[in-house]
């Protein structure tokens, strides 16, 4: 019912086919007689790139902005990530970083249109597709369905975000030129257009009916199907290599008149940890662009499956995962072998697409701005302060000793600092409870139990499949043992005595943002067991780690050093001043196992160079302070080096895989 199938030609309602707009009005309308946009009643078409402002820090969205611009990009296409911004069910943050509506009015400040994808699912590798992990607090809803539940939550979402954006619209006197309705909805298995025509109706009540909503799904038939619905026109996906042709035949199938649209030009791909680092072509992707220009379409610029032209950070813990065949986390840089690298500096890739727009259409006049300047501070040594940099009156790296910038120490393993990272009672619960719960979004949760009888011969402790969401590091009386992964190692043989504490830290690697298992719930989802037989009567630490390092933790706490040795997880700390400037700079984890990284209280992610391929962390020039120490915090999960230290570099590097055994065993 009302659903566009394969072989129904679409009409638009008749308040669409509108006649050609007065001079002074504002429209951007489809035109399906002339296979076009009308934009104030003249064709149109737009050549825009994907960029994401929660990938960005703020103080970068301008240079990342025009460097777009001066590519020859008409417009930007934005998503607007809902979990980043209701962060628990009616609390808001548009606030910094998270603030879309001064994104939005940087874009029209620098003559940029923007297309605008609001979800409220937009996948785009970010955890659980932009949708907030609040929602599995009811562990039975449907996602992307007409479950009420979601749609009442949906419903509230919508509400606070979209009065934000009517203003903005073209129609408006604002430079949002159209607005996406889900994001590649033929792909999910629900096919529910219930719920279509319900984000229909939200979007047309609060939006206005000037507006033109659409849709993006892949080529093949299934997903037109179930993606696609009247009054919402369908456009679709595809990358370098496909056969242009074919791909706009299939929209064709579901829109026969009106522009052809590649919403999602794929510019490159996204990267796995242990996978190789994605790379496209220059020259196949300007081929291909080329190919679609001269066929008179309008072409977003993507990176992966759904983008991007800049793809930036995945920063603290919002990267996403897939599941192919197996849990597959995302890395935390997004560079993704785009046009704009991390970094926002211009590549190779960037130039051939300036090239074959410029056969099409002028450039901006004046140069492309330059890359960014980047600063290797060198080596920061993560020890114990020697005399000369106790002593020093000058800056550490002008002592005759310092390492250059400067010096650390280890603080503490995350055993001895429970009382700080979760000050409050623990819960106690017979078996293992999820991170949702507890009410637990992102980050850490630590479970803890005793052995139940001695245990002289080792024993297997072992967890159901698929029930360690997403690592375990499983500690006894204190001493590492080992770690269990989700679809990887399940089992470890362990020793002790009844009574000895068992712990095991829980870590959320990124919840799925595509397919059909994006109710991804975290942490402990079965019982562990000691040779089948299961442990019982859990303490559960939920963890509020960067909560205590933006209070300034452990910097402002006194300093002490582990009496246990390196393995297994532990904080390190350090400081570091910059020599009267800050730039951006990379900083590398030589023989480092895993784990995360904060500068100045800023959560930079993911570090993993033993399973790689990303070795080295983006650390924007915004988080760095000029004149003062600047913080370094490192958790280290399975174990730090012999001799710790992290080496700040002038470029990233990526493609490289090391061994996992080098670190916390020498």
């Amino acid at each position: 019912e009302g659903v566009a199938g394969l072989g129904e030609v679409l009409h638009p309602p008749s308040t669409a086919l509108l006649p050609q707009a007065s001079p002074l009005a504002r429209s951007f309308q489809l035109d399906y007689e002339g296979d076009c946009f009308r934009k104030d009643g003249a064709p149109f078409r737009y050549i825009s790139g994907s960029i994401h402002y929660a990938r960005v820090p703020r103080p970068a969205w301008k240079d990342r902005l025009l460097k777009m611009y001066m590519s020859g990009l008409s417009a930007v296409q934005v998503y607007i990530p809902w979990n980043y911004h209701e962060l628990l069910p009616g609390v808001y943050d548009f606030a910094g970083d998270r603030d879309v509506e001064a994104f939005l009015d940087l874009t029209a400040e620098l003559g940029l249109l923007v297309i605008l994808r609001p979800g409220p699912y937009i996948c785009a590798e970010w955890e659980m597709g932009g949708l907030p992990a609040w929602l599995l607090w009811k562990p039975d809803i449907v996602l992307r369905s007409s479950d009420p539940a979601y749609l009442a939550a949906v419903d509230s979402w919508l509400h606070v975000l979209l009065p934000k954006i009517k203003p903005r619209l073209y129609q408006h006197g604002g430079n949002i030129i159209s607005v996406q309705v889900e994001n590649e909805y033929g792909s999910y298995y629900a096919c529910d257009y219930g719920y279509l025509r319900h984000l229909l109706g939200s979007f047309r009540a609060l939006l206005g009916s000037e507006v033109l909503l659409f849709t993006t799904d892949g080529t093949r038939a299934e997903e037109l199907r179930c993606g696609t619905l009247q009054g919402l026109y369908a456009t679709v996906d595809f990358g370098p290599g496909s056969n242009v042709t074919k791909a706009f035949g299939a929209q064709r199938q579901v829109e026969p008149r009106g522009p052809l649209v590649n919403s999602e030009y794929y510019t490159g791909w996204l990267d796995y940890w242990g996978g190789a680092h994605a790379s496209t072509s220059s020259a196949l992707v300007a081929q291909g662009l080329e190919d679609m220009l001269r066929l008179g379409a309008s072409v977003n610029m993507q990176v992966t499956s759904w983008y991007m032209f800049h793809g930036g950070t995945n920063f603290a813990y919002w990267s996403g995962a897939d599941f192919k065949d197996q849990y597959k986390p995302v890395t935390t840089s997004y560079d993704y072998d785009a046009p704009l690298s991390e970094a926002g500096d211009p590549t190779e890739k960037l130039f051939a697409i300036r090239t074959v727009i410029s056969k099409f259409q002028p450039l901006p006049a004046g140069p492309m701005p330059p890359a960014t300047p980047k600063y290797a501070y060198g080596r920061v040594a993560l020890q114990k302060v020697s005399a000369c940099h106790k002593g020093c009156a000058t800056p550490a790296w002008h002592c005759p000793a310092a390492p250059r910038p400067s010096l650390s120490l280890q603080y503490a393993d995350l055993l001895d600092v429970l009382d700080v990272l979760s000050p409050w009672e623990p819960i106690q619960s017979q078996f293992p409870l999820t991170f949702e719960a507890i009410k637990q979004t992102h980050g850490f949760v630590l479970y803890r139990t005793q052995l139940p009888r001695d245990v002289l011969a080792p024993a297997v402790l072992s967890a159901p499949p698929h029930s360690i969401c997403d690592r375990g590091y499983v500690m006894l009386q204190n001493e590492y043992q080992g770690t269990l992964e989700r679809d990887r190692q399940v089992a470890l043989r362990v020793t002790g005595r009844a009574g000895d504490m068992l712990d095991v830290l829980l870590e959320n690697m990124g919840r799925i943002s595509f397919g059909t298992n994006i109710s991804d719930f975290k942490g402990l989802k079965g019982n562990l067991s000691l040779d089948s037989s299961p442990l019982r009567n859990w303490l559960i630490y939920p963890l509020a780690i960067d909560t205590a390092i933006q209070q300034g933790w452990p910097h402002t706490a006194p300093p002490k050093s582990s009496s246990r040795g390196r393995a297994g997880p532990a904080f390190y700390t350090g400081t570091f001043e910059t020599p009267g400037i800050a730039w951006d700079t990379f900083v590398n984890f030589p023989r480092w196992s895993k784990g995360q990284l904060w500068i100045n209280g800023f959560n930079l992610g993911r570090y993993w160079p033993c399973r790689g391929p990303q070795q080295t962390l983006f650390v924007p020039s915004s988080v760095l302070h000029v004149g003062h120490p600047n913080n370094i915090t490192v958790l280290e999960l399975e174990g730090a080096p012999p001799t710790p230290s992290l080496l700040f570099l002038d470029r990233p590097l990526f493609n490289r895989t090391l061994s996992c055994s080098t670190a916390a065993t020498e």
